[in-house]
């Protein structure tokens, strides 16, 4: 139970962090603070999450990384790791040159993406495979259960999509971060 709470709130946080930096109608440095901010909660929670894996599995006698999804899972963790390190040395501190940064986003903003798209289609494989074990246990395949986990697993793909959707539309013309009447 524990494990799938700090996968949730990983998920969450990530999503969050990455929402944040595009739709907040706040300065660009306070809208920086509060991207770190979020990322650094959703890596200490990703770390956390396969530290309780790690440990479940131990305790129940199960191999450790035998499944495409757990050789994916460090993977994007690590790649998750680098561009939080890479984003607070360039953007936060202590801060590449105008010229490295201005460069550095586009990468930045591209590589994040394609970070946060491998988590969400490892997700789909944690639901998978979750789902394969349930029905070796007797659970019936097209049962509520089986429905439940392939429902959530559709809703965390479409939910991913919109998050990609929301970050590559166009940025808001305003600059003086106030709301005006439509």
């Amino acid at each position: 139970m524990f494990f799938t709470h700090a996968v949730i709130l990983h998920f969450i946080s990530s999503t969050a962090a990455i929402i944040s930096y595009k739709a907040l109608p706040l300065k660009k440095e306070v809208k920086k603070l509060i991207h770190l901010i979020l990322h650094s909660i959703a890596l200490i929670l990703a770390i956390v999450a396969i530290y309780a894996a790690f440990k479940y599995h131990n305790e129940s006698n199960i191999a450790n990384l035998y499944s495409l999804h757990s050789w994916l899972g460090i993977g994007i963790i690590s790649l998750y790791g680098i561009q939080w390190i890479y984003g607070f040395l360039v953007f936060f501190y202590p801060g590449g040159t105008t010229a490295i940064r201005s460069e550095s986003l586009p990468w930045h903003v591209l590589f994040g993406l394609f970070v946060y798209v491998l988590a969400v289609g490892n997700a789909a494989l944690g639901f998978l495979e979750k789902l394969t074990f349930l029905e070796s246990s007797g659970l019936a395949k097209y049962g509520p259960e089986a429905f439940l986990v392939n429902f959530t697993a559709i809703v965390t793909i479409l939910y991913g999509g919109f998050v990609v959707l929301t970050v590559l539309s166009q940025a808001s013309s305003e600059e003086d971060y106030s709301y005006s009447a439509i």
